[in-house]
């Protein structure tokens, strides 16, 4: 049985899109497609409306096949050290993803797949989704329909934004991928953009691309199919 293999990229903004743009092109030549996840605002007063170049390149990437997914608003943490969706009541949730879903549309990007910030989101932010217009989420361990309730249970191996960077866990993170693919299991990748422009970690994700790939892995995307009901 063969599993799929899901490599998403996040913190894509004006000083990091380049790095992105190298890695794309890499999974490019690999048939690979990339889940590309995206925050409205980011630190340092970044605002994607006033970032043109940056989008784009999120429109072509996703006019080639690549995957648009909402990353939350701005990443504020909502409690000390928590990320934004980690805490969040139903009703707050709900307002920063109806805030983000209009700088989405408002840029040509919207999306019906969301990703939390660090992969976490309360109950109450999980619930707020489907009334935000939202059909699917991508979480730590599962990815979750919100329209059927099917999950595909996969853990997140990523490098950045809150995994580690350093040499060890790269290593143990190609050993995992590798594992998880010749299971038949869903790999499921993730790097920052920042990390993309180090060498070491670029490498290690690279790496466990090429092994998901020759342990049989299909690739994908984080992505919502509509399925018809029977007559």
């Amino acid at each position: 049985m063969s599993g799929a293999l899901i490599v998403s990229v996040s913190g894509i903004r004006d000083d990091t899109c380049e790095y992105a743009a190298e890695f794309a092109r890499e999974l490019d030549k690999r048939g690979v497609a990339l889940s590309l996840l995206v925050a409205p605002r980011l630190k340092d007063k970044y605002r994607l409306t006033q970032d043109e170049s940056t989008q784009d390149w999120l429109r072509n990437r996703r006019d080639l096949g690549d995957a648009i997914i909402l990353h939350g608003y701005d990443q504020a943490a909502t409690k000390s050290r928590r990320a934004e969706f980690a805490t969040l009541p139903r009703h707050e949730a709900k307002l920063r993803l109806m805030a983000a879903d209009r700088v989405m549309e408002q840029t040509g990007l919207r999306t019906r797949v969301f990703a939390a910030p660090r992969w976490i989101a309360s109950p109450g932010a999980v619930s707020a989704l489907p009334e935000a217009g939202f059909r699917m989420i991508a979480g730590l361990s599962g990815i979750h329909d919100l329209e059927s309730g099917a999950v595909v249970r996969s853990r997140v191996l990523g490098i950045g934004e809150g995994f580690k960077a350093e040499p060890w866990w790269c290593r143990a993170l190609v050993i995992g991928a590798g594992r998880t693919a010749r299971r038949g299991g869903t790999v499921r990748l993730a790097v920052s953009a920042k990390q993309l422009g180090r060498s070491g970690p670029r490498q290690a994700i690279l790496d466990a691309v090429d092994l998901a790939l020759y342990s049989g892995a299909t690739p994908g995307v984080y992505e919502h199919v509509r399925r018809m009901k029977a007559a």
